[in-house]
């Protein structure tokens, strides 16, 4: 069980270093994994929104829907601080790149 924890790791790191660079498809995968519990990830709303959000900037058009289908299980609260995550988030990467 731990191998898996240590893959299901290092599969999160790996997708985070991708969607810092603008990988449409790493942060998809990383909603993904936030919406659904994958691996050793619990479910986080939030957390989901917020990389759905970014996909779709991305140009991702799937993440559109299922930031919608996340949308209609979170409060108003929740969605404002997905988006502002996800605006830190935008911040942070640019100034990296910069």
């Amino acid at each position: 069980m731990g191998n898996s924890i240590s893959s299901a790791r290092f599969l999160m790191e790996s997708r985070l270093a991708d969607a810092a660079r603008g990988n449409g498809h790493a942060l998809y995968e990383l909603g993904i994994a936030y919406s659904s519990g994958s691996g050793d990830i619990e479910i986080d709303y939030i957390e989901a929104h917020k990389w759905f959000n970014l996909a779709a900037l991305a140009g991702v058009e799937e993440a559109q829907s299922l930031r919608a289908d996340v949308a209609e299980e979170m409060t108003a609260r929740e969605i404002v601080e997905a988006q502002r995550q996800a605006r830190a988030w935008i911040a942070s990467t640019t100034r990296a790149a910069a």
